[in-house]
């Protein structure tokens, strides 16, 4: 899960130093939405990026998949499904049961906002 996150900052970094108007990572939407960036599917540094819905899916040159949606205040939202995306996109896979993956949520629960429990 804390791989997830280094991963998502990862991502921000980079598209936030090729884009300077990006003020966070939920603008991408804004800026495709508007025209600003004409693809709703593209490339920006090392990642490939698609557009979708609510979010956007992140590919790194070297496979890792790291999907999110952004809240109306551009909070950035990811579930068991994403994080399970991730893992198994990672170069040494990890496949982890939804137990696992809702064991490392509430361990982290203290570190993130807005947790909804799983079920």
């Amino acid at each position: 899960m804390l791989g997830y996150v280094d991963a998502l900052k990862a991502v921000d970094a980079v598209m936030r130093a090729a884009i300077p108007s990006l003020e966070r990572l939920a603008d991408v939407l804004g800026l495709v939405r508007s025209h600003r960036i004409n693809n709703r599917s593209g490339r920006v540094g090392t990642y490939s990026y698609s557009v979708h819905g609510a979010g956007c899916r992140f590919v790194s040159d070297d496979g890792i998949e790291v999907d999110v949606d952004f809240a109306p205040d551009g909070s950035e939202i990811f579930d068991l499904w994403r994080l399970r995306w991730y893992g198994l996109s990672l170069p040494e896979p990890l496949d982890v049961t939804d137990q696992d993956l809702r064991t490392a949520v509430r361990s982290l629960q203290p570190l993130l906002t807005g947790v909804v429990q799983c079920r």
